[in-house]
């Protein structure tokens, strides 16, 4: 069994700014906390203070039964990354860095086979072995199986970029909870699983003895497999020890509580200082009221010594004004479309103003199918047509946009939409990224920070057809809500994949991606398609 404990931490950005301030808070033996709050608020660098990627300014973080980690983005580390890479990555450092070695040392015998390497080679093949590391790859083959239907050997080589999000996912989860750590962080593990992937994680979360904390949005997931929620918000921390449900009751209260007590505060130094002010008129004439006067000043300076209650967070206000623009009546046209290997040939027709919402398994296609239209180069037979005036926008599954690396958002609304810099700081102050935000570099943002940019960045485009790959993924319970208005504003046709339930509601018609590879409409969501493991 593990725990984790956090005490008194706080942490300053690089650039100096103050994110987390005396945060502490334990998470128990077998306890599933998930850690919840605004996007940017401080989630995912606390789950990177506990593993120990970075270094707080003061405070300490303690484990037990060793820590595995799942970060936010998993899969795009360096080009040419395999699968056991990946599986690496997650495995106990005393395997990683026996198998680093034991790589080093096979190079070495690929330039020179003298006897010192030699010997080299086999302590190293020593040290592997008996750091469970044959041993793990016997666990990776049960991983590989459940997640991508083959055994290890048979994928072992094959690069993770050819595995769809969900695959990728799945896999280290299964890594993680059959591997030896007791103690996991997972951050954001239902990204990109399709909904009985994300069935199968409640469960296993549920019957895991392991010691859990998660970063998730996803609120049925919450519902079903959190023990406690801890909120990170407005630089600090509190633990809220029911579940989900009573949630949003608790935080309304606990607010109410914070503004009574600020109220309460104000009204008493706004009497101070009265008092004070009194008492100093009167004992410029009356010598008797000095020592009076005095005591009220002490006892003024140590009121605001002590400061205020803490302040109740200030809600988020984000509003995506999407507008899109009038276009042909069919605002796509596939006949006879197949992806290569992916699926059956199929027909579809979409109307403009139509919100389809692209439903299947991990793995059928349907990102590629986004990519496609988007105008991207993806193998395929049949026709796939945009009708005129359609203006795709693709929002990626995975943010993987380089070409805005190394770049503030600021810069990037002015640069790739002409905007004065007063005029993109008013459209990313819609979007909660104006201040601060909007001089980090993109690569520093939040996923859900960087989420809302890619929107603000369609909204600017002048796109009419919106091809949006999980955009709720990483976007907050607030983010999430101003999506969904904005897209009901939005004057244009919407394409979206989704493995989102509550997302997915509002939807005119839903487009499946078959477990067989049979691509059908349903004129309700579809939820149960499982992958059908097909020869690779």
């Amino acid at each position: 069994m593990g725990h984790v404990e956090v005490g008194h931490l706080t942490y300053v950005l690089p650039d100096g700014r103050p994110l987390l301030n005396d945060v502490s808070f334990r998470v128990g033996d077998g306890v599933k906390a998930a850690l919840v709050g605004p996007n940017g608020a401080g989630k995912t660098t606390l789950m990177r203070l506990i593993a120990g990627d970075l270094q707080p300014v003061e405070g300490s973080v303690a484990n037990s039964g060793g820590l595995g980690v799942m970060r936010q983005f998993i899969g795009g580390i360096r080009d040419g990354r395999t699968v056991h890479d990946l599986l690496l990555s997650v495995a106990p450092q005393r395997v990683r860095q026996a198998a680093e070695r034991l790589e080093a040392a096979e190079l070495a015998m690929m330039e020179r086979e003298d006897e010192k390497t030699q010997m080299r080679y086999a302590q190293a093949i020593t040290d592997y072995t008996d750091a469970g590391g044959y041993d793990i790859e016997v666990l990776w083959d049960t991983c590989t199986i459940a997640a991508l239907g083959v055994p290890y050997d048979r994928c072992k080589y094959r690069e993770v970029n050819t595995l769809s999000g969900g695959e990728q996912k799945r896999l280290v989860l299964e890594a993680l909870l059959r591997g030896p750590d007791q103690t996991l962080l997972l951050d954001e593990p239902d990204n990109y699983l399709d909904v009985p992937g994300k069935i199968w994680l409640e469960r296993a979360l549920r019957e895991t003895p392991k010691t859990v904390v998660l970063v998730s949005h996803d609120r049925q997931l919450l519902a079903n497999a959190a023990d406690r929620l801890v909120t990170v918000e407005a630089g600090g921390v509190w633990v809220h020890g029911g579940g989900f449900a009573t949630y949003a009751q608790a935080r309304k209260d606990r607010n109410e509580r914070l503004d009574e007590l600020r109220r309460r505060w104000d009204e008493e130094h706004a009497k101070l200082k009265r008092l004070v002010a009194m008492l100093k008129q009167k004992a410029m004439y009356m010598d008797t009221m000095a020592a009076a006067y005095h005591a009220a000043q002490t006892r003024l300076r140590r009121f605001e010594e002590a400061g205020p209650p803490e302040a109740a967070p200030r809600d988020q206000f984000i509003s995506m004004r999407l507008r899109g623009g009038r276009t042909a009546k069919r605002a796509v046209i596939c006949e006879g479309l197949e992806l290569t290997g992916l699926m059956r040939p199929f027909g579809l027709e979409i109307w403009y103003g139509e919100r389809i919402a692209v439903l299947g398994s991990n793995g059928s296609g349907k990102s590629h199918f986004l990519r496609l239209l988007a105008g991207e180069e993806i193998r395929h037979t049949g026709v796939a047509r945009l009708g005129s005036r359609v203006v795709p926008g693709h929002f990626a599954q995975t943010h993987a946009r380089p070409e805005l690396t190394g770049r503030t958002p600021c810069e990037i609304v002015m640069t790739e939409h002409a905007r004065l810099r007063s005029e993109a700081m008013k459209a990313l102050a819609r979007y909660e990224l104006a201040g601060d935000v909007a001089e980090q570099r993109f690569e520093t943002l939040s996923g859900g920070q960087q989420a809302r940019l890619q929107i603000l960045l369609l909204e600017l485009s002048g796109t009419t057809l919106l091809l949006l790959d999980e955009p709720t993924d990483n976007l907050d319970l607030a983010s999430a809500e101003a999506l969904q208005e904005g897209l009901d504003a939005f004057d244009g046709t919407v394409v979206a994949v989704t493995h989102d339930r509550w997302f997915a509601a509002d939807f005119d018609r839903y487009l499946v991606f078959g477990a067989d590879g049979r691509v059908y409409e349903s004129p309700e969501p579809v939820w149960d398609e499982s992958r059908v493991v097909r020869a690779r």
